[in-house]
């Protein structure tokens, strides 16, 4: 007889930056150090997606809970400043 194992679904916010050399750096910042690269945008999400998996793998293993998602507040401001020359 098969036992029926439980899929869990999570949804975690991944920030993409592009790099100027190419490629994209990805971070979660609900789960802190899980970041990732790729060259492409869909290598990107890839990576970073095998990278949460692990991330939780290993949280599920150690019996520890998942972190609930959150983005962190960004602001952003223009800063003049006046160079002397």
């Amino acid at each position: 007889m098969y036992k029926h194992k439980k899929e869990k679904v999570l949804n975690y916010t991944a920030v993409f930056e592009p790099q100027p050399e190419g490629g994209f750096t990805v971070s979660v910042p609900a789960l802190p150090g899980c970041i990732s690269e790729g060259d492409t945008l869909e290598e990107a999400r890839e990576m970073i997606a095998d990278a949460i998996k692990g991330y939780c793998e290993s949280l599920l293993k150690d019996n520890l809970p998942f972190p609930k998602d959150h983005l962190p507040k960004i602001r952003k401001e223009k800063i003049k400043v006046v160079l002397s020359a």
